[in-house]
């Protein structure tokens, strides 16, 4: 069993702005906290800090037990890599080191074949032995048959972009878990994962003995897995970190008392430090004229001194409040009409109907054809107007189908993209984003710019570079300039994966302000609530509606 332990640990930005001001927490033998906070406070930091990728500027972090990490950006991998290497990068530290000399040596036999080469092969292949590298072979074969259906033997040389962010997800997921080391981070492990996989790594979490810090948004994961709640919440001088006690379903509760109690403290604070100061200037007066005073003033005087010294109580946090106006349109009363749709290669065919002002969740597994179905509406439908054109600027990849989906009259598709690409977005600041405009929107004045970005508590954030934010932050963007695209028909991919908990409520009050069509595909059960109806894309192909959310779907049963 493993702990950590962080101890008045402080960080600040390149620019200078401080991120964590002398935040300390103890993650004690088989506990399973949660790390929450507003997009942008620090949680990935302060993860990166425990794993040693970053250096804090002050304080200190001890560990007992092996560590292993999910980073973030599993689930996103975009390059060459391979499974075998997605399996390597989570091993332990010394499995880690052979496999690259493995690699190594067998590049340079490829490349010489001298007899050096050889011996440098196969003394790579004894270290690889004594490090345990053939048992975690026959682990990692137990890892690609949950997560993938396929040995590893088949699956090993497989590129990672070929799999979804889920089986991503979940191949990591799996090899963490049952690996040996004592201590896991994992940050938002839960994103791009299907319900029924959800469901998996919660009954997994709980019943692990591991000691696990995680980073989640989803409040169904986050209610059934922690035991307690870490929460970072920002402040001037960087944010500060308390822990609730509790479970999840008392957190919200718990929070608005803390606060309560510490504007109470506050309060008190200032009326005696006014009181004080008071005295010590009536004193003052009066020791003018009154020698016998003096003894008086200076003890006011040197208790005013301490009181200031002892200093505030803490401060009540910031209170984050995003207010989306999401404002849509009207539009023809039939939105999307499909006839006959296949997605090729993923679904059956499939008739469907979604009529203004309808907000529908499309349900499934992951690598059912759910973002394709949402991706092929964003492009405009089967033939599109040129009305049809999506708002955003991103053009949706072509998707493959037959059959025919129409869009209606005046329904102008705004995109949500579940993995954040946006090309067009990167190298630029969100104000000169806003200020410059699009061919959809236009530019705006940079005070009115700033305004709107403070109203999605980005203003800080307006001469930071779309992609140097954290991935709460961006998702909060793009729905930014969804609100100013004059987008008619909202398609959400998983809006809810990257947003902080007010966040992900805003946007439910967005949504049910907005004057239009709403199609999300989502995993978030918590989420799924405020939709009205709910198109299952089923295990055996099959697209059908529910009354209700069904979110036990299993995945798609097909040759692979």
């Amino acid at each position: 069993m493993g702990h950590v332990d962080v101890n008045s640990l402080s960080f600040s930005l390149p620019d200078g702005r401080p991120l964590l001001n002398d935040v300390s927490l103890r993650v004690g033998e088989g506990a399973k906290i949660a790390l929450v906070g507003p997009n942008g406070t620090g949680k990935t930091t302060l993860t990166r800090i425990i794993a040693g990728d970053l250096a804090a500027h002050e304080g200190a972090v001890t560990r007992s037990g092996g560590l292993g990490v999910m980073r973030q950006f599993i689930g996103k991998v975009r390059d060459d890599t391979t499974v075998r290497d997605l399996l390597v990068s989570v091993a332990p530290e010394r499995l880690r080191a052979a496999a690259e000399e493995v690699d190594r040596t067998e590049l340079l036999m490829m490349e010489r074949d001298s007899e050096a080469d050889q011996m440098a092969y196969a003394h790579a292949l004894v270290e690889w032995g004594e490090a345990g590298g053939y048992e975690q072979e026959t682990l990692w074969d137990k890892c690609t048959v949950a997560a993938l259906g396929v040995p590893y033997e088949k699956a090993q040389w497989r590129k990672v972009t070929t799999l979804s962010g889920g089986e991503q997800k979940r191949l990591v997921l799996e090899a963490l878990l049952r690996g040996p080391e004592d201590v896991l981070l994992l940050d938002e492990p839960d994103n791009y994962l299907d319900v029924p996989t959800k469901r998996w790594l919660e009954e997994a979490l709980v019943a692990s003995p591991k000691t696990v810090l995680f980073i989640s948004h989803d409040r169904e994961l986050l209610d059934r897995v922690a035991t307690r709640v870490a929460t970072l919440e920002p402040g001037p001088a960087g944010a500060t970190l308390w822990v609730h006690p509790g479970r999840f379903g008392t957190y919200a509760q718990a929070r608005a008392d803390r606060n309560a109690r510490l504007e109470e403290l506050r309060r008190r604070w200032d009326e005696e430090h006014v009181k004080l100061k008071t005295l010590v200037q009536t004193l003052k007066v009066k020791a003018k004229f009154n020698d016998g005073m003096a003894s008086r003033y200076q003890a006011a005087q040197t208790r005013l001194a301490k009181f200031e010294e002892a200093g505030p109580p803490e401060e009540t946090p910031m209170t984050q409040s995003v207010r989306m106006r999401l404002t849509g349109g009207r539009t023809a009363k039939r939105a999307v009409v499909a006839t006959g749709l296949e997605l090729t290669g993923l679904m059956k065919p499939f008739d469907l109907e979604v009529w203004y002002g309808e907000r529908m969740a499309i349900l499934g597994s992951n690598g059912s054809g759910k973002s394709h179905f949402l991706r092929l509406l964003a492009s405009g439908g089967t033939d599109p107007e040129r009305e049809h054109q999506p708002v955003g600027d991103v053009r949706p990849v072509p998707v493959e189908h037959s059959g025919t989906v129409r869009l209606g009259s005046r329904v102008r598709p705004g995109w949500f993209a579940q993995t954040h690409e946006h090309p067009s977005l990167v190298g630029r600041t969100l104000l000169e984003i806003l200020h410059r405009g699009d061919e959809h929107r236009d530019g705006m004045p940079r005070e009115q710019a700033a305004r709107a970005l403070d109203r999605y508590e980005l203003a800080r954030s307006g001469e930071q570079r779309f992609e140097s934010l954290s991935g709460g932050q961006q998702a909060r963007f793009q729905i930014l300039l969804l609100e100013l695209s004059g987008a008619t028909m909202l398609l959400l991919d998983e809006p809810t994966d990257n947003l902080d908990l007010q966040s992900a409520e805003a946007l439910e009050e967005g949504l049910e302000a907005f004057e239009g069509t709403v199609v999300a595909v989502t995993h978030d059960r918590w989420f799924a609530r405020g939709f009205d109806r709910f198109l299952v894309f089923g295990a055996d192909g099959r697209v059908y509606e529910s009354n209700e959310p069904v979110w036990d779907e299993g995945r798609v049963v097909r040759p692979r």
